[in-house]
């Protein structure tokens, strides 16, 4: 082989191996610096919704895609959901979540409804609090077991650490 071409079989090969890293970087937020800063949508999740069909839904498309499923379970009343939902809208942010997740947004009212939608994933009970956010694989294996409930004080998080968060199930 020709030592130009070993060089760029070589550097081809380095970049490949870079890129499962670089894909699981978060990115950086730059937009805003705090939620006071951020605009926060009123009414988020769609309470007449069919959850079951969602979450369906959600899960072949990220088998198609070869992406994870991220489940937001939260509700309209909670300001920490809303708050979420304003962050993940970030124009820094979105572009990351919608190459690397499929995002369904599932109403659980005041923690007694669509209950049935954790429970797929061997979570019995109520969530503690919400947003309660569940990091599924396209298999249906949830990844985020012991911490489904990591955003649930969006006050005091940065969106540089909610980029963070979502950044590490990459890996």
């Amino acid at each position: 082989m020709i030592p130009g071409k070993i060089f760029i079989l070589a550097a081809a090969l380095a970049a490949m191996a870079v890129m499962p890293a670089l894909a699981a970087t978060a990115p950086r937020i730059t937009s805003v610096s705090s939620i006071d800063q951020l605009w926060v949508p009123d009414r988020p999740f769609d309470e007449s919704s069919d959850a079951d069909a969602a979450v369906d839904a959600a899960f072949a498309q990220a088998r198609a895609e070869h992406k994870l499923v991220l489940i937001n379970l939260g509700a309209n009343w909670c300001a920490d959901c809303r708050i979420l939902a304003g962050v993940m809208a970030l124009h820094d942010l979105k572009p990351f979540v919608e190459s690397h997740y499929v995002v369904v947004d599932v109403d659980v009212g005041r923690i007694n409804r669509n209950l049935q939608i954790p429970a797929r994933f061997g979570l019995t009970g109520r969530p503690e609090a919400v947003p309660c956010i569940l990091v599924v694989d396209p298999n249906g294996q949830l990844l985020d077991r012991d911490h489904t409930e990591a955003l649930e004080n969006m006050r005091a998080l940065t969106p540089q650490a909610v980029a963070d968060w979502l950044a590490q199930w990459l890996d």
